[in-house]
């Protein structure tokens, strides 16, 4: 977050923090003239005495979220009723609380994550839920031969069970439930992606996580600026590698900058197929690439002490040139 903060600065973007909009004024008759937001502490209150009160600028936009868009479905004619923000509420198989039970839902009609992936992965997972059965059938598990004694149902069961995960994307770490509330919890389901500008995305725990979860985590960084490709055509950035101290695993990784959300796909992999630093280190990377940074990152893990002083002394040439792009 910090290293977007700072790209966004460097940008010439003011951001104001703990603040919220007060009062608009509009200007009337004169289209040039700027609107001017009043501001006021966050939650309300005056703001420090060195803070801004208020702000001008040409246009205004609130990021306030989306909703489902299921105002016209009828919802309540099937027996359905929606969450408080229009959502279609579902169980763990994706189905709705509708009269009799036949109908499911996926995508963004359930509310968050909104992402085509996970709408389609929730898609596959409902028809192998609805089509349970004949897929028990198709798969010859169960027939219409007499022979089969209840032991031998209750492994179809099992079966059914274990057909209805998802097959596709990123989505199948742990679980099988792809509903919501699976989605939120579940930080190995998918891997996230921010495409701002610098772009940001992450897989996998964070430090925190990993220390509420009882493990002894440590990090490994590398600098844009520290790989070939970063230094010549985006130097502004970081990757982050989290990973076991005990065994070296790799736990996590975080990446802000060009191409993140590309880059987050083979980290995602390290972290699914519980990779370690080792395995990162053993491999070659091609010198102008970005993902040159996962080994730079990898040998971070190791030497923290060298990476730092690496680090530092790439941050501060990264900081004369930057200065030097100003200044021209």
């Amino acid at each position: 977050a910090a290293t977007l903060v700072a790209d966004l600065v460097r940008s010439g973007i003011k951001i104001e923090r703990g603040a919220q909009v007060k009062k608009f004024h509009v200007p009337k008759g004169n289209v040039k003239a700027p609107i001017i937001l009043d501001l006021e502490a966050k939650g309300g209150g005056p703001r420090s005495p060195t803070a801004a009160t208020d702000v001008k600028c040409d246009v205004y936009i609130a990021a306030v979220g989306r909703k489902p868009n299921t105002a016209n479905l009828n919802l309540a004619g099937a027996g359905i009723q929606p969450d408080s923000y229009g959502g279609i509420e579902v169980d763990s198989r994706l189905q709705a609380n509708a009269n009799g039970g036949d109908v499911y839902a996926a995508g963004d009609v359930l509310g968050r994550p909104f992402l085509a992936s996970t709408g389609m992965a929730q898609g596959y997972a409902a028809i192998q839920n609805m089509f349970a059965e004949d897929l028990i059938e198709k798969n010859g598990v169960v027939g219409d031969d007499d022979s089969v004694d209840k032991e031998d149902d209750d492994e179809a069961e099992d079966s059914a069970d274990s057909s209805t995960a998802c097959k596709i994307g990123e989505i199948c770490m742990t679980g099988e439930n792809f509903d919501p509330k699976s989605l939120a919890s579940n930080p190995f389901a998918f891997p996230i992606g921010v495409w701002s500008s610098p772009e940001a995305s992450y897989y996998g725990l964070s430090s925190q996580q990993c220390e509420e979860m009882g493990i002894d985590a440590g990090e490994g960084v590398a600098l844009y600026s520290e790989c070939l490709r970063g230094l010549v055509f985006s130097p502004n950035g970081l990757l982050k590698l989290v990973f076991d101290k005990e065994t070296g695993q790799i736990m996590g990784v975080h990446i802000c900058g060009d191409d993140a959300c590309e880059l987050i796909h083979y980290g995602m992999e390290l972290v699914k197929a519980e990779r370690t630093i080792d395995d990162v280190l053993s491999n070659l990377y091609s010198a102008v690439t970005f993902h040159e940074m996962y080994r730079i990152a990898a040998l971070a893990a190791q030497d923290p002490a060298g990476a730092r002083k690496r680090r530092a002394a790439a941050g501060k040439a990264l900081t004369r040139r930057n200065r030097g792009v100003r200044e021209q």
